[in-house]
């Protein structure tokens, strides 16, 4: 199956959604991944999602999401963490190549939460540009404590929900495009052990849904 043309946020959410279930069965489909797609997006991209995901090595996202060649416009930091670079290719990705879907994931047993959680019981801080990412994940683990969240999986969708407002706190084009009806964010955690991944932040689909019904 093939990305549908010009989809609607929610058409791209369930698309993706879909990708995931078929790999969590053991039944991916691998779409989009021979020498005729390879031909047909030479001249041109059209991702149907950008995918903002932490860089961590188990998290490839065309495997877990069961996609292919041009369908994903993927950013990863480690702990997906956002600067100005972060912002810009997300930017790019909805602005220039019309993706109507803006993904952040994040995942358990993540080392950024985690330092960023020994770092506040401990008060010692990674060296190098480490100590940069820990920092940047530090008010997600003291907004989780402040609200009683204190299980890893807690703190890690409270992560994952701070990285979708930052984005649209910080980026004039994502907000008015998701005000718009015309994108969507979400968050979604995923699990290691069973590959599925789970919607904890959804930020304008919805309003899409009713704008483009």
């Amino acid at each position: 199956m093939t990305a549908i043309q010009s989809p609607t946020p929610r058409d791209a959410f369930e698309l993706l959604l879909a990708g995931n279930q078929r790999f969590v069965a053991g039944e991916p489909e691998h779409p989009n991944q021979d020498a005729t797609r390879r031909a047909e997006i030479t001249p041109a991209q059209q991702p149907f999602a950008v995918l903002f995901g932490c860089s961590d090595s188990r998290l490839a996202a065309e495997i877990i999401f069961d996609r292919g060649l041009g369908d994903l416009f993927v950013v990863r930091t480690a702990g997906h963490v956002t600067g100005p670079e972060v912002l810009g290719s997300i930017e790019y990705g909805v602005e220039v190549l019309g993706s109507p879907l803006v993904v952040v994931l994040g995942h358990d047993s993540c080392g950024a939460v985690g330092a960023a959680c020994a770092a506040l019981e401990d008060g010692r801080t990674p060296a190098g540009y480490i100590r940069d990412v820990v920092e940047r994940v530090t008010p997600s683990v003291l907004a989780a404590r402040a609200a009683g969240h204190v299980e890893p999986q807690q703190i890690l969708a409270e992560h994952v929900r701070h990285t979708v407002d930052l984005l649209l706190e910080r980026s004039r084009t994502l907000a008015d495009k998701v005000a718009a009806g015309q994108a969507a964010v979400v968050g979604l955690c995923y699990r290691l052990t069973d590959g599925s991944a789970e919607l904890v932040a959804a930020r304008g689909l919805e309003a899409a849904a009713s704008i483009t019904s």
